[in-house]
């Protein structure tokens, strides 16, 4: 392995590093989100989060959350890293064919993030697959799993790896691309238009958190009608009597049940959790690589 090879090997595994660390920031109260963009009991956010207080008791906030606890450090550390390594493969594309160009193109900075959300899709689609349905099952004697490995065994037995477990992992593939694109052009955005008349290392702490949870409602704002699409596909049944026959239909079904409004059921209590959640994670994360690199 040559010098360059070992640089960029020791670049990359820094950069997963720092997204491991920073992943830790980001679980709880997704239920409430879940919930709505699967049900229609519920009058909104607040109406929600009371009655699966008074009817499931606090644990209810809970559910599911043992899986994403295991694989955010993964996820967010696959985010980060695949992010870098794609921004470094364009830099060195640009260096070749456009060497008048010293950084990327912000539509580069997106296709660099959107490839981290394709990467990111391949352990966040079972993951928050499973979550969801751990998250949406009757709750007390009437449940169907008795946890994330009894639910995974349950999904691969009736549906398989690609019908069970990886259900709605099309929409999950364009939403992470969506997402991710989104999220990381506008932290680069912001970042770079305080950093023109100084050093990126000179920016405070409390401008990182503030860029990364602006990030983070941009994230959801460009991406909610699909992660709408891929909670009702992930809680539909597995085999038989399905509601869905594929994300086209969904979108469908969506739509003429609810019209555009349909697409943004749940987006508040979401706001709400992307900017502490996004502002810790980029927060984190930027301070952990400027001590390591």
């Amino acid at each position: 392995m040559t010098g360059s090879d070992e640089g960029g090997l020791t670049r990359t595994l820094k950069d997963l590093f720092a997204g491991a660390v920073g992943g830790a920031a980001q679980v709880l109260m997704d239920i409430v989100k879940v919930r709505l963009q699967t049900s229609s009991q519920y009058a909104g956010a607040l109406d929600a989060a009371a009655k699966i207080y008074k009817n499931e008791g606090a644990l209810a906030f809970y559910k599911g959350t043992l899986p994403p606890l295991i694989g955010i450090g993964a996820c967010v550390s696959i985010q980060f890293g695949a992010f870098h390594d794609a921004r470094r493969r364009i830099a060195a594309y640009n260096a070749q064919k456009h060497p008048e160009r010293t950084d990327l193109t912000y539509g580069q900075y997106y296709l660099a993030g959107a490839a981290a959300g394709v990467a990111n899709s391949v352990i966040s689609g079972p993951i928050e697959h499973v979550r969801i349905r751990l998250q949406t099952q009757p709750h007390g004697a009437a449940r169907l799993y008795d946890g994330p490995a009894d639910c995974v065994r349950k999904l691969l037995k009736t549906g398989g790896v690609a019908s069970g477990l990886y259900r709605g992992e099309a929409v999950t593939i364009l939403r992470e691309a969506q997402a991710y694109g989104v999220w990381f052009l506008t932290f680069e955005y912001l970042m770079k238009m305080e950093s023109r008349n100084k050093p990126r290392s000179d920016i405070p702490s409390w401008k990182i958190a503030l860029y990364g949870g602006l990030a983070g409602e941009a994230l959801w704002l460009a991406s909610y009608p699909l992660d709408v699409v891929k909670s009702k596909m992930q809680t539909d049944k597995i085999g038989g009597d399905r509601a869905y026959k594929n994300m086209r239909d969904c979108f469908a079904k969506t739509y003429a049940q609810g019209g555009v409004m349909g697409f943004w059921r749940g987006l508040g209590p979401t706001l709400l959790r992307a900017m502490p959640v996004s502002a810790g994670t980029f927060f984190v994360v930027e301070t952990v690589m400027r001590v390591i690199h």
